[in-house]
């Protein structure tokens, strides 16, 4: 599931070019384990190709893929909410061409500037909440009664 904008489009024209200054750009081989859930989150990634699973340690068991994010999409927002550690793991799918941001940069931006700051977390809000969306209709799809209205 896309979120309905991508972070520099969330921007106010004259905030983008702070973000442009400090993203990185970064191409990642096939089976590159970007961070892994209880460790610190300091970096964030806007995906511009290929795809990244999210997964989820499960005791005894492989991790289990929660979410497949893909071109656009933000990967982490563990970074922007104390204590700054990965709720999930995650990993590259095949070879990804992403945009890194370093997430302690990023932060002391939005501490500095209210602007860019306010338009940073509605960006990750509404992501957020665009997948806590998705996660429901799918849980609705596996677990709710039949007739429950939603289309196949």
């Amino acid at each position: 599931m896309a979120t309905s904008r991508h972070l520099f489009l969330a921007m106010p024209p004259d905030r983008r070019r702070r973000l442009t200054d400090i993203a990185v750009e970064v191409s990642l081989p096939r089976a590159t384990r970007l961070f892994e859930e209880g460790h610190r989150a300091d970096h964030f990634w806007i995906i511009r190709s290929g795809q990244i699973v999210l997964d989820q340690r499960v005791p005894g068991r492989r991790a289990a893929v929660v979410e497949t994010l893909g071109r656009d999409e933000l990967l982490g927002w563990s970074w922007l909410f104390p204590p700054y550690l990965w709720h999930f793991g995650a990993e590259t799918v095949g070879p990804v061409e992403a945009v890194e941001f370093d997430a302690k940069v990023v932060r002391a931006l939005c501490e500095s500037d209210p602007i860019l700051g306010r338009a940073m977390y509605r960006y990750v809000a509404e992501t957020v909440a665009d997948r806590l969306h998705g996660t429901r209709v799918r849980l609705l799809e596996l677990y709710g009664p039949q007739g429950s209205g939603l289309d196949p």
